[in-house]
This record gives structure tokens, sequence and C-alpha cells, in this order.
């Protein structure tokens, strides 16, 4: 007996409800996604206005602040600029301490000028005013204007003076220890000066102020060059030690 005679069929069908369901999914799929209504549109514009907003203020930030730390990097580096050259290296701070170490202290400054010998007058305290002279100066001439009282100056002594030197002819000062407030210091009949005051302050006494004509043969000559007076000249010479 076959199926078909009593009624019955083998062939399933799919129930009504899954084959709508299954049209619905792919009328949905094939539709694509819904669509924004104006108020969803309007407020992911606004929220991309606010994202946009937010990363300008960033990027704002940050150049202010790579520009203010730049700023600060160049006013460090100028401090520290300013603090190295105005401070000596080590190498020039070390050198100064071991210059310091091993030279001698400076001598103590003179409690006054000039350094009189005892008992000396006190003319010698002051400059003398130092004219021109008069006439041909042909030989060397010793005058004292003052006399001390200490001993007479020997040959190949060292002695200390104080001196205005002038040209004879015209009274120029040319040269004074009153200038540089120190005496002059030398060892007298050595050369180490002109032989107008090797030969001139031979037996002057200490303390003694004395003027000296002098001919250009015992001076520079007339033609000396290098800086130095011509002719005759005259000097006033404070003799203030011996020894």
């Amino acid at each position: 007996m076959s199926a078909a005679h009593h009624g019955v069929s083998y062939c399933r069908t799919v129930p009504e409800s899954a084959a709508s369901r299954s049209r619905a999914a792919a009328t949905h799929a094939t539709a694509g996604p819904p669509r924004k209504t104006k108020a969803e549109k309007r407020a992911e514009a606004k929220a991309a206005k606010a994202r946009n907003r937010l990363m300008q203020r960033r990027r704002r930030a940050f150049a202010v602040g790579g520009a203010a730390v730049a700023v600060l990097a160049v006013l460090v580096g100028l401090i520290l600029w300013v603090r190295n050259s105005s401070d000596p290296s080590p190498a020039a701070a070390t050198s100064a301490s071991a210059s310091t170490a091993v030279s001698p202290a400076p001598a103590e400054p003179s409690a006054a000028f000039p350094p009189l010998p005892a008992g000396a007058d006190p003319a010698l305290s002051k400059k003398p005013a130092v004219t021109a002279g008069a006439g041909a100066v042909t030989e060397l001439t010793t005058t004292t204007l003052v006399q001390g009282t200490g001993p007479a100056v020997e040959s190949g002594q060292t002695i200390n003076v104080n001196y205005v030197g002038v040209t004879y002819a015209d009274g120029k000062e040319f040269d004074s220890s009153w200038k540089r407030q120190e005496p002059f210091s030398f060892r007298i009949g050595s050369g180490g000066v002109i032989k107008g005051w090797d030969q001139g302050l031979i037996g002057v006494k200490v303390g003694s102020r004395v003027r000296l004509d002098i001919p250009a043969g015992l001076a520079y000559g007339d033609n000396p060059g290098g800086g130095r007076p011509p002719g005759a000249l005259r000097f006033v010479v404070d003799v203030l030690a011996a020894s």
C-alpha cells in the first residue's frame, strides 16, 4: 500500500511562523541601518564640534607650554653663562691662590711721603720749585740749599733720594720722584745714573737738599734720542738715606 493511498505525505514543510521570521530578517539585512532623525544628527554634530574645540584647546595648551619651557631654558642658560663668565675658572683661581701663597706680601705703604731722616729740615717734606738757569753750564756745580746733619755720602753706597729734573735753558720739568710718590734708590759711583749724579752727590750729607747744574757731557748729551732731555740739566735732589 502506498503512502499516497492512505492520504499521508512524508514531505515535511516549514512552519509558517519560521518562514515569516526568515523573510523579515532577510528584508532587515538588505534594507541597511535605520535612518537617523534630525535630532540625532544635530546631537552628533554638536558632539563633533565639542571634540574639535577640545582638541584645539589641547593643541594651544601644548604650544603655550612648549614656549614657556623654551623661554625658561633660555633664561636658565643665560643665568649660568653670566655666572660662569663673572667667576674665574678653577684653573685661574688655583693659579691666583698659588701665586698668593708663594709671593711675598706687598710692602706696607709709607705712613708719610717723603720718609724723612730723623732731625731733617721740614723743607724736605715739600716738593721744591725748580726754575731755569742763566748762562752756559760748562762744569758740574753742586749748590747746597738745605744743609743736612747726617753722614756724608760715599762712593759705593746705596742712597735714597727725592728729586726734580728740568732742562736748564727753560726750566721745563721732565722727571720727578714726587709725581710717583716714591723715592729713587741707586748705588752711587757705579755708573747706574748719569755722571753728574755719580760725581755731584759724593760728600753730600744725609738730610741735605742740593741743586745740581750738569753740563750736557755729564748728562745725556746734546742729541740723546729715546725721549731723554738734551743739553744741560738742572736737578734739585734731597738725600734721604745712605748705607
